[in-house]
């Protein structure tokens, strides 16, 4: 992974960026020496939540095989949520 520091993203802008994403797909920028930011190309940006929603949508389809889920009405929702809070 690139590393981009606070100093060189105010000194050369989004050319400091495209100059780390040419290196990788994700670049992360430091502030005093401390990682504090991960930059992106947007398409990349857009693979990961689709990954991310590919892998909730997993994680779902697991659950409602193994039997994990309540059947309710919203009313019979609410009042249970109430009861944990």
């Amino acid at each position: 992974m690139s590393h981009i520091s606070a100093n060189d993203l105010k000194t050369k802008g989004v050319a400091a960026i495209e100059a780390a994403l040419s290196q990788a797909p994700e670049a992360i920028v430091s502030v005093r020496g401390k990682d504090r930011f991960v930059v992106m190309d947007l398409a990349h940006y857009q693979y990961l939540r689709e990954c991310e929603l590919d892998a909730a949508l997993a994680e779902t389809r697991a659950d409602l095989a193994a039997g994990r889920f309540v059947e309710e009405s919203a009313a019979e929702h609410l009042a249970r949520l109430d009861k944990l809070a």
